[in-house]
């Protein structure tokens, strides 16, 4: 009885050992691809205030989802994102936009205190994601605000990307359209780059009135009569 017992025990512990292993398997993290933008080399070049950048709640997450072909979302079973989805994009993005227009001065919002933007770009994403079956989808929209705050852009964008289905190949995609959009971006701010300075208007002095000289009554002068006695006639 012994003898098979011990056949049977080593037989549970393997397959226990072996359930064990799948169920804490960690999941895989991922990351957007930002490309390979170059580092900008003008200090004193345009001057961007990118954001507010408003992400869609359902990405504000660490949960990677997946679009199903009747459309709903449901979280991946083999990964996640490696920390907050909307602080990738904001980075993604500032590095795309600093690289493309080639200036050191692009900055995230709020920008410090002093620093006076050619513009500022305000950015909505309301959709990024992807399915095994489905590709990557980006839809966005962005205004752009000049110096004196006048809008002077305003597009709608959807960009899609296809993908092998893999996980890793579908967030790649997602980086991918991200970086797409930040090329029509820097295509838009470009034009925005030479705009007049802001010159305070001169405030016209106030120039006195012109005094108004008053007539005085002209006095005709004493001429003397020779008579007999001097007699001044006015």
């Amino acid at each position: 009885m012994n003898v098979l017992r011990l056949p049977l025990i080593a037989l549970l512990a393997g397959v226990l050992g072996l359930a064990g292993c799948s169920v804490h398997q960690p999941a895989s993290l991922y990351q957007l691809d930002s490309g390979n933008p170059g580092q900008p080399k003008q200090s004193a070049g345009m001057a961007v205030v990118l954001g507010p950048v408003i992400v869609a709640d359902y990405l504000q997450r660490e949960t990677l989802l997946q679009r199903q072909a009747n459309g709903s979302l449901s979280a991946a079973t083999d990964g996640r994102w490696a920390g907050s989805l909307s602080s990738d994009i904001d980075q993604l993005l500032l590095r795309q936009l600093a690289w493309r227009l080639d200036s050191q001065r692009v900055v995230l919002a709020p920008a410090t205190a002093g620093f006076a933007p050619d513009v500022q770009v305000l950015l909505s994403i309301t959709r990024l994601d992807s399915g095994k079956d489905q590709p990557a989808i980006l839809d966005a929209q962005w205004r752009l605000l000049d110096r004196r705050g006048q809008v002077r852009d305003n597009r709608m964008v959807h960009l899609q990307q296809q993908h092998d289905g893999s996980t890793a190949s579908q967030v790649k995609a997602q980086g991918e359209l991200l970086q797409q959009l930040s090329e029509q971006l820097a295509t838009a701010l470009k034009p925005l780059a030479n705009q007049p300075p802001l010159v305070e208007p001169h405030k016209s002095e106030a120039r006195p009135a012109p005094k108004q000289e008053v007539s005085k009554p002209k006095i005709p002068m004493a001429a003397p009569i020779r008579t007999d006695m001097e007699v001044f006639r006015f």
